[in-house]
């Protein structure tokens, strides 16, 4: 509200202004013609008197001067009059406020446009000061997870024979911590099941097994872990490790992903922008950065001020086809069910496998709810939170589905 008042009282402040520059001042113009001829004539008349007192004109040459200069006096008198009366009238009156609605309006208009009510105006190098500040004081990989841990998390619901299965995993990679395989499963079902302290833990027992020999992908998967862990934030520690993989291959594509990543949350959409757009560009569609990617390259565009139209579309995320619908209608109840079943089985791969749209998530979760399998339907939701954790639209429509499927929030 105070913007807003400053700036009524500057822009009427400033029209006062326009409008008596415009419309002039009585009385500050300089005089005019007949003013001047006046002046002149005043002092022949005082000329002739002198003249006429010291005996240099005779009396008779005095009175015809007298006369000839009294009728010019009165003619300049009415000159001068008539000019004066016109210069106290307002000038352009109507022109001038014209003019200064035209200006004022329009700046408003520009200010709505481009600008930003109750933002601050920050010069290049204050902004880029502020991203350094913000860069160099955000929170540690354990801060973020302590923060996680404060908020609660949710615990995906698990078969018996699965939990099984993980008890001796744990138990065969204590026994034997050298066993490079056992490690990297442990790293991705610690990470499936939300225990991502042992998942990190086990991935940088892989990159110690490996020394020198880690690939980029073993950095990179313990840079994921460490930003799925801290809710989607790409922490210090985090992007040390999407660095190293850069290192070893500066075209992977997941660790430019999270490090452009890292760029936006720090206040530095232009850099991310930049790292974005190529790789957006040259990635194959089913690659397993692009649904993440595809959901924020605009909104990292428009943050970095460049105007840019991508293809968001997902060639690969295709619905039932008329022909799918009109064969679910000729089939029998158990026929039908087989058919969804199939139909459900082949997303979930292919999201597994290549990821997908938000769209394709919520359908999905959808799908799971109505075949009664809840236990799956909340795992896929679960994951389905963490893909799209810093997006907002995306997470509207998994949450809905959510709602729609019966699942816990």
């Amino acid at each position: 509200m105070s913007f807003w008042l400053i700036t009524g009282g500057l822009t009427l402040l400033v029209a006062l202004i326009l409008l008596r520059a415009l419309q002039g001042r009585p009385g500050a113009a300089a005089p005019d013609a007949g003013e001047f001829d006046l002046s002149v004539y005043r002092d022949q008349l005082a000329e002739v008197e002198r003249d006429a007192a010291r005996g240099v004109m005779s009396a008779a040459d005095a009175e015809r001067a007298r006369t000839e200069i009294s009728r010019r006096i009165l003619a300049a008198d009415k000159r001068a009059q008539e000019s004066g009366s016109r210069r106290t009238a307002p000038r352009g009156t109507a022109l001038a406020a014209g003019l200064i609605a035209l200006v004022l309006f329009s700046g408003l208009g520009l200010y709505l446009w481009l600008g930003a009510p109750g933002y601050g105006d920050l010069g290049r190098a204050t902004r880029l000061a502020q991203a350094e500040t913000i860069y160099e004081t955000r929170p540690s990989q354990a801060e973020a997870e302590a923060r996680m841990e404060a908020r609660g998390r949710l615990e995906p619901t698990v078969s018996a024979e699965f939990e099984t299965l993980m008890t001796r995993l744990r138990a065969a990679v204590q026994s034997n911590p050298g066993d490079l395989q056992g490690q990297r499963l442990l790293a991705r079902n610690e990470t499936a099941l939300g225990n991502f302290a042992a998942a990190s833990a086990a991935q940088r027992r892989v990159l110690e097994i490996l020394g020198p020999g880690a690939m980029a992908q073993d950095h990179a998967e313990l840079g994921e872990i460490l930003t799925i862990a801290a809710g989607g934030y790409v922490s210090p520690e985090a992007e040390a490790a999407f660095r190293a993989a850069l290192e070893r291959a500066p075209e992977d594509g997941r660790a430019s992903y999270y490090i452009g990543l890292m760029l936006l949350q720090t206040g530095r959409p232009d850099i991310a922008f930049r790292l974005w757009q190529p790789l957006f560009e040259k990635s194959p569609p089913d690659a397993p950065w692009m649904p993440a990617l595809r959901a924020q390259i605009l909104d990292a565009a428009q943050l970095a001020g460049v105007d840019y139209a991508p293809d968001l579309s997902n060639p690969l995320s295709p619905g039932p086809t008329a022909e799918d619908v009109e064969a679910a209608s000729q089939m029998s109840a158990e026929d039908r069910q087989a058919m969804i079943e199939g139909m459900v089985s082949r997303l979930s791969d292919r999201l597994a496998q290549q990821g997908g749209t938000a769209e394709d998530w919520a359908r999905l979760i959808r799908a799971l709810g109505v075949l009664g399998r809840d236990d799956q339907a909340q795992v896929i939701l679960d994951e389905a939170r963490l893909v799209f954790g810093n997006d907002a639209q995306a997470l509207g429509s998994i949450e809905a589905a959510a709602a729609d499927a019966g699942l816990r929030p």
